[in-house]
This record gives C-alpha cells, sequence and structure tokens, in this order.
C-alpha cells in the first residue's frame, strides 16, 4: 500500500512552504481507492507511518487533518463517474513528509478547482467544517496545481515538530 523515498517529492516541490526535498529524513506514500472506506485506510497507514517516527504531541492534529484532507478530496474532487485512467493510476494519493523539524501532509485528487473555506460559524451543520479544522490544527495549509503530466493538484498541510533535545 505504501512507498518510501523520494519519488513522490517531485510532484509536491512546487507550492509548498520552503523547505529542501533533498533534506527529507522518511517520506511514506499510499494509493487510496475512490470510497469513503479510504478514509479509514488514510487513519490506519498516517497511524502506522508515524508510529516509526518521531512526532511528539502532534500524532492526533495531523491523524483528524488527514482524515480531513482525503474526506474533500473524496468529496469534492473526484468525478461522478470514473474516469478510464483510475486504473493505471488510482484518483487520491496520500503523501507523507518528514523533516527534522516538520512534518507535510499532502493528498493529490485530479480536480483542479480550488479549495474553498466554508463560513466556520455554523458548528452545527453536518459538513462544510473540513478546511476550518485543516486550518486550525496544522501550522499551514495550501495547494497547488500539478503539472506535467499528472492531472489534478495536491492539498497539503504542514506541522512543526518539537525539537530534538
Amino acid at each position: 500500500m505504501g512507498t518510501n523515498g523520494s519519488t513522490m517529492l517531485k510532484p509536491l516541490r512546487q507550492g509548498l512552504p520552503p523547505l529542501d526535498p533533498a533534506a527529507v529524513s522518511d517520506a511514506a506514500s499510499c494509493a487510496l481507492p475512490a470510497r469513503y472506506e479510504a478514509v479509514r485506510e488514510a487513519r490506519r497507514f498516517t497511524r502506522d507511518t508515524l508510529d516509526g517516527w518521531d512526532v511528539g504531541d502532534r500524532f492526533d492534529d495531523i491523524c483528524l487533518v488527514v482524515s480531513e484532507l482525503v474526506t474533500n478530496a473524496l468529496r469534492h474532487a473526484l468525478p461522478a463517474a470514473p474516469c478510464r485512467s483510475e486504473a493505471l493510476q488510482p484518483p487520491v494519493r496520500l503523501h507523507l513528509m518528514r523533516w527534522s523539524e516538520r512534518l507535510v501532509c499532502g493528498v493529490r485528487d485530479p480536480s483542479h478547482e480550488t479549495p474553498v473555506q466554508r463560513d466556520s460559524d455554523d458548528f452545527s451543520a453536518e459538513s462544510g467544517r473540513g478546511l476550518f479544522l485543516v486550518e486550525s490544527f496544522a501550522d499551514s495549509w495550501g495547494w497547488h496545481p500539478l503539472a506535467g503530466s499528472l492531472e489534478g493538484k495536491v492539498v497539503w498541510a504542514m506541522f512543526r515538530l518539537p525539537t530534538a533535545g
């Protein structure tokens, strides 16, 4: 399900906060199916990956944000009818990258639509709070369109990690 290494960094370099991709301590990635069970799979993949990385007290925040980013990709970024290319390339992909003092979660999806944060005043609403939660729990977040042969965009969230020592 997951892959390790720097090959996943290339499509994520553009648009991220200034971080040296060559200095990544750890990286992991997994493809997610176009169904809502993928949110549970993403949380499990994140939990298993972060268990091996020292993320301190940010563990719960990171898992919550990954859940929201994947949910948003599934709900808002997938076409109504599956494309033929989905068999070759899954429509949603989760990337986790750790530097010594930062961790970035990126979710790639096939949409070119800008993620829109809805009004956060209605806390009783059953949906529409995903990006508000991402903004509340991550240290920063953003998105960028993919270039080259990859279609779509990456929505990312960055977390500052406690320094060792």
